[in-house]
């Protein structure tokens, strides 16, 4: 009692200290979620256990969650066969059970994640690849018929996690999850997580949601609602794990994969510190500071694969940051849902009521149910800005997205198995059955061999028809038109990509452990690109996987095979082979261990590079793009330079990348121009091509001139936070040389580095390169003579610091004999005019 009291009067002395003297230190933002409920449960395993995330794992084996009788109708076991880069909790482990199992979870009122998790393997003999089975909580139907095996092949991924929303009032405050195997089946579960989540985050009980659709109606997501999370993306930026998530473990995802159109917008960041987060728990602060936006008044659209006959929630996450938009109505755009209007006029700063304060709207949408293609289809997403002239602003953009499956009238989240082959699946099947399974393999094989057999035929015709091209060679590109007496029969019969070696869809995914996205080290609008190992260990390659849905379809993926195969030059990405089986597009290449030239550049966790690496840099790329622009009779325009398609090896070595949209054009006329649809990325895009759509190895010109301004500068090539007469980097760098302003447009961690000789060339050439009169522009030979001329100014100056001078930069350039009028111009400083 006597130590109560002194414990009482201690904190009652705290407590009037700190209302005397306020703690300004503290953070005035709200802190993250606590859940009151988080239960992590290792199905099939005894212990506790600690994840890569240091959450603790506690095995089932003998906890009360578990029925009296669990030991009798269930087994646990170790999975037979664990890819390297599955989790081992809880994956390794797994409870199986060929009758109706029960666990049954008391927990606390209110909404909760259910997650559920499954790695089909074998286990104790049994092959879970053939389990099929049920999963129902409290009143609602999850799964039917599931096939776990079916889902992780059809998403590439060895083991994954379903993710369900529930709203627990009733059932005495508790959760009980029932499995349920199909008859002459097994069920399993290799783990279950419950974590309570804010009331109304989700299933909002007070507010409507509005509907979009033909018939305008409102929705209401109470008790009776039940959610399934199917996609939750960071759009814009990279992934978001789930300890960087704000209390309730959610993983944040790349939307690169589900991009369409003709238009992927660009991206921009800012810092975490900059947003003003009053409920974090919606979404992480980080998922606020990146966005994808529109090219001015083009579209941005995604496209998303989705289960028919369904209500879904789709929740989009904004958050205003760019410069000057303070105010509503300066910045507004379109909504639209399967090219339906879900908001004519969607005006953040109005929603958020401000700038730098994220907000999110909600909106429902039916997906009818139409009997085809096993009951899937996609929902499309598009933001369109508003074409007032007199606004200011005029793109639209997007920070993150949810979309959640709701459940039907019956209380059911359940839809089919996804499509795999036949061959891969073997389901265990009745006796009478057995018969009508035969006669449907019978037909279902006669289809397939009538199938394949003109699949085959046409393929040799194809191949008879197609031209033939002579074998690669390490400098030269030769068409099927360039003849002579010393080629070989075997030569002359050599299709492109046969001089590149061939994968098969099985040596890919042993390379990248089943296309394992803890594999994935990059994305884009094509889709993945992961770091495998190929030839027993012994090579490490980048294997870029072509998104079906991408903009970038089989023709850019036959581009690239058939120009890399043919080319070959020390500053170009080399092209070690190709897979194209089962509807799959791969490429796989030499691999590039520090990445792009763009994340040196502007990922914070990269060393800034020195002003020597960067010339370096500046010069590799050159020097390969200058054998593009003139090997043998069929040049070729890259047509998509940028920092980002300009990738470094570990000697630091710059290599062009990215030939998917790649023209051939005359080597013999510097000046043939193609007339063809507008393709690149804005900000590097040549204004007289965009105006003209005539293509010509200017163009590659002016988009490198662009990279080598973001080299000097470390600036983006568009950056929609500055001013508006410093958006594109471009348009400002002519600004700044006109006006002899250069200094403005150096990165500050240059400061010092860069000797005035070189910074003379170097900035006389790029803005040559980016003149709006591609005539005036220079060759890439003469872009190269100008950058070893910038290095050689380089090279040629000392440091000195003696009685005399405060320390500095001399030039000796009694050595440089290179003309600078033919370099940059007459004057270099007015050379971009």
């Amino acid at each position: 009692m006597k130590f109560q009291t002194i414990n009482n009067l201690l904190l009652l002395l705290l407590l009037l200290l700190l209302h005397i003297f306020p703690a300004t230190s503290v953070a005035t933002t709200v802190p993250a979620y606590t859940p009151a409920d988080h239960i992590l449960l290792n199905c099939g395993a005894s212990g506790v256990f600690k994840d890569t995330s240091h959450r603790s794992w506690v095995g089932d084996a003998g906890l009360k969650f578990m029925p009296a009788n669990a030991a009798a109708i269930s087994l646990s076991s170790t999975a037979s066969n664990i890819y390297p880069n599955v989790s081992p909790f809880p994956y390794h482990t797994a409870r199986i059970f060929s009758n109706s199992f029960t666990y049954t979870f008391p927990i606390t009122k209110g909404q909760k994640f259910l997650r559920l998790y499954f790695y089909p393997n074998t286990y104790s003999d049994h092959n879970t690849s053939k389990s099929l089975f049920s999963v129902s909580a409290n009143s609602f139907t999850l799964l039917t018929n599931f096939s776990a095996f079916l889902h992780s092949q059809n998403s590439s991924q060895p083991s994954f996690m379903k993710e369900f929303t529930i709203d627990v009032q009733d059932y005495n405050q508790t959760l009980v999850l029932t499995l349920s195997p199909e008859p002459y089946s097994t069920g399993f579960v290799n783990g279950i997580e419950i974590v309570s989540i804010p009331d109304e985050i989700y299933l909002h009980r007070n507010d409507s949601i509005k509907h979009v659709g033909k018939n305008t109606q409102i929705f209401h997501l109470g008790r009776n609602s039940a959610l399934e999370t199917v996609y939750r993306l960071n759009v814009g930026g990279g992934r978001v794990n789930i300890e960087d998530d704000s209390g309730m473990y959610r993983a944040w995802y790349p939307d690169d994969d589900y991009l369409s159109g003709q238009a992927f917008g660009y991206t921009q960041a800012i810092g975490n510190s900059e947003v003003n987060a009053t409920v974090p728990y919606i979404a992480p602060d980080i998922v606020y500071t990146s966005a994808r936006m529109t090219y001015n008044t083009s579209s941005l659209n995604w496209e998303f694969p989705m289960d028919s006959g369904f209500n879904y929630l789709v929740r989009l996450h904004f958050c205003e940051f760019t410069q000057g938009v303070t105010k509503s109505g300066q910045r507004t755009f379109s909504i639209l849902l399967n090219n339906i209007v879900a908001d004519i006029a969607a005006d953040v700063v109005s929603w958020a009521g401000g700038h730098l304060i994220p907000t999110f709207e909600d909106y429902t949408i039916w997906l009818p149910d139409y009997h085809n293609d096993r009951g899937k289809q996609n929902l499309g997403l598009s933001l369109s800005p508003n074409s007032a002239k007199d606004r200011q602003y005029r793109n639209a953009f997007l920070n993150g997205l949810e979309i959640f499956k709701l459940n039907r009238t019956n209380g059911s989240l359940a839809s089919a198995n996804p499509e795999l082959l036949v061959e891969s699946f073997e389901l265990t099947v009745k006796p009478k059955q057995e018969k009508k399974i035969r006669v449907m393999s019978i037909i279902f094989g006669s289809v397939v061999g009538f199938l394949a057999v003109a699949g085959v035929s046409a393929f040799l015709i194809c191949r008879r028809l197609k031209p033939s091209y002579g074998s690669a060679a390490e400098s030269s590109f030769q068409p099927s038109s360039t003849t002579s007496t010393s080629t070989t029969s075997t030569n002359a019969d050599l299709h492109p990509w046969k001089s590149c070696r061939y994968f098969s869809l099985a040596e890919i995914k042993a390379a990248t452990s089943n296309l394992d996205r803890n594999s994935i080290i990059g994305r884009g609008g094509f889709g993945c690109v992961y770091m495998g190992v190929i030839d027993d260990g012994a090579t490490t390659v980048a294997i870029k996987r072509l998104n079906p849905s991408s903009n970038q379809g089989a023709h850019e993926f036959l581009t690239e095979i058939h120009m890399l195969s043919k080319l070959r030059h020390l500053h170009l990405v080399s092209l070690i082979g190709y897979c194209d089986e089962d509807g799959k597009m791969i490429l796989v290449y030499d691999y590039m261990a520090h990445g792009s030239l763009h994340d040196h550049l502007y990922t914070s966790h990269n060393p800034q590079l020195s002003w020597k690496q960067r010339l370096q840099i500046s010069m590799g790329a050159a020097k390969g793009l200058h054998y593009l622009h003139t090997v043998a009779e069929h040049a070729v325009i890259h047509r998509d330079v940028k920092s980002t398609n300009i990738l470094l090896d570990r000697n630091w070595v710059a290599k062009i990348s990215d030939f998917g949209l790649s023209k051939m054009v005359d080597s013999n006329d510097f000046f043939t121009h193609i007339s063809t649809n507008v393709k690149g990325t804005y900000g590097y895009l040549d204004p007289k091509y965009f105006s003209t759509h005539q293509l010509t190895r200017k163009s590659d010109v002016y988009a490198f001139g662009v990279v080598l301004f973001e080299l000097i500068s470390g600036r983006a090539a568009v950056d929609v936070r500055l001013d508006e007469e410093q958006h594109s980097l471009a348009v400002w760098a002519r600004f700044c040389v006109r006006e002899g302003r250069v200094e403005g447009l150096i990165d500050s961690n240059l400061e010092g580095q860069i000797s005035a000789g070189c910074l003379d060339v170097f900035v006389g050439i790029a803005g040559r390169c980016i003149h709006i009169q591609p005539l005036e522009r220079p060759s890439m030979a003469d872009v190269v003579m100008g950058l070893e001329l910038a290095a050689a100014l380089q090279e040629t100056t000392v440091v000195y610091d003696d009685d005399n001078d405060s320390g500095g930069i001399r030039s000796d350039q009694s050595q440089v004999v290179v003309s600078m009028d033919v370099i940059c111009g007459t004057n270099c400083s007015e050379s971009t005019g």
